[in-house]
């Protein structure tokens, strides 16, 4: 069982927290957005005519910007307070804007972008998952929550849709509000406390430093260790094209490959389906037979080869074969969340996975920009996309015209994926002996006396490497 026992044996609330409360909770939380796929365009372009996905690109972007700048405050804040009271306000503050959708549109799109401040339920869920499960178990439980993501846009899309089309957009805001509503009621009665007891109690009288609320102070630490400056690269060169790709993919899709709607519903659920095959069996079996770091290698090169097949793609059947590609790819980040929570000492699991999800969360940001932009450049215009009908109003080529390259920004991030692939072949296997010695001298320190211990020196923190005990 995914439940890690207290060490000294004493019975707590924490041996209630399971595995199956992160996957809950993720699910309702990316169905109800699932939901809401087909409608939020119908929105974005009745509120924005003019410039569709450029304005898109703005607010996700501040929203990007704003989960990158809170990510490490919130995940060292729940190091100290707790999981529970932050998983319940990054839930309802993330569900937040969605009733706000047929309320106000403008309000809906400025609660979007200041949403972002506590846009980082995964950091917070990977630390709670990292709290209650052994090393061994990780990856296998990461693997479990992010197929439930993947779970998660299975059906909700082509459900929202239906609904949609048949109902109107009201009722699919109304079930998506409820299922929000229903994600917050069980964080706040059902979820218990991830964090041991012992933990919390002593944490309360340790202050939170500005230099560990400052997201570019903790990028500047981490440039002092050089496996976590490998890793921080491989996941932000790796995650900034998938990003940019979530952000446009489906119009592209149905614009330039000219998928129906009926086969990009399909497309979305077989992506799906297969993602959570590769998430839970495939990755446990890679993470035994080859290891965490080979892992990261294979799902790097099954991304670097689904962007260039999307991007050289011009038939429908190579967009199908690229998602079973795609499928394969999406074991890299619960290899990487595995790999950052075995070299990351026990107390810095949240402020660690929120580092992570900081550079997640600025390439949610940057990536859907530079991904329009690209699109801009060649002249294939994504905004002439009528979202109510599904079909093209007007398009920048003839239809017999075939570009030699259909999908320019997808090629573009596979260059920036091979960039990553190359930067995580020299991701070490061991990390140092001396940061061993360090932390194996502060577990012994820690359980003779956990009130005893004082913050290091500013001097001596800068030169400490973030992440600690690797073994890759």
């Amino acid at each position: 069982m995914l439940v890690r026992n207290m060490r000294d044996g004493t019975p707590h609330t924490t041996g209630r927290a399971k595995v199956s409360h992160a996957v809950v909770v993720i699910f309702l939380e990316f169905f109800a957005w699932g939901l809401l796929t087909t409608p939020m365009l119908t929105v974005l372009h009745e509120t924005f005519p003019q410039h569709t996905f450029l304005m898109n690109g703005l607010i996700q972007g501040v929203k990007g910007l704003l989960s990158f700048l809170s990510a490490p405050l919130i995940g060292a804040l729940s190091d100290v307070w707790g999981r529970k009271s932050f998983l319940l306000v990054t839930v309802f503050f993330t569900c937040a804007p969605i009733p706000l959708m047929r309320i106000s549109p403008w309000w809906y799109f400025a609660m979007i972008s200041v949403s972002g401040v506590f846009a980082v339920t995964f950091s917070v869920i990977f630390a709670y998952v990292a709290d209650i499960t052994e090393e061994h178990e990780r990856s296998t439980a990461y693997g479990l929550v992010s197929a439930t993501f993947a779970a998660s846009l299975v059906t909700s899309p082509a459900i929202g849709a239906y609904l949609s089309a048949n109902y109107g957009d009201s009722l699919v805001v109304l079930v998506a509000t409820i299922i929000a509503v229903v994600d917050i009621a069980f964080v706040l009665l059902v979820v218990p406390e991830s964090l041991p007891d012992k933990m919390r109690l002593t944490s309360w009288g340790s202050p939170i430093s500005w230099e560990q609320a400052d997201p570019f102070a903790s990028l500047r630490r981490v440039g002092k260790d050089p496996t976590v400056l490998l890793i921080c690269v491989t996941v932000f060169l790796s995650y900034l094209p998938e990003a940019g790709q979530y952000s446009s993919f489906f119009l592209y899709l149905r614009q330039v490959i000219e998928f129906s709607p009926a086969a990009i519903a399909a497309f979305i659920a077989m992506v799906g389906i297969l993602s959570i095959i590769a998430q839970t069996l495939l990755l446990t079996y890679f993470m035994r037979t080859i290891g965490n770091k080979n892992t990261v290698l294979l799902g790097l090169g099954f991304q670097l080869f689904q962007l260039a097949w999307y991007g050289f793609g011009s038939e429908p059947w190579m967009m199908w074969a690229a998602g079973t590609v795609a499928a394969m790819s999406s074991i890299t980040f619960p290899a990487v969340s595995a790999l950052v929570s075995r070299i990351a000492a026990s107390d810095q699991q949240g402020c660690v996975q929120g580092m992570i999800t900081g550079i997640r969360g600025l390439c949610n940001g940057l990536g859907p920009a530079l991904y329009g932009f690209i699109f801009f450049l060649f002249n294939v215009e994504l905004n002439e996309l009528d979202p109510m009908t599904g079909r093209n109003k007007s398009t920048s080529q003839e239809p017999s015209e075939k570009p030699t390259i259909p999908g320019p920004p997808f090629l573009f991030g596979a260059c920036l994926v091979l960039l990553a692939l190359l930067v995580a072949i020299f991701i070490p296997d061991h990390h140092s002996m001396a940061v061993k010695t360090y932390t194996d001298t502060r577990k012994i320190s820690t359980s003779n006396n956990l009130q005893s211990l004082n913050p290091l020196p500013a001097s001596e923190e800068d030169i400490e490497p973030l992440l600690q005990d690797s073994s890759m």
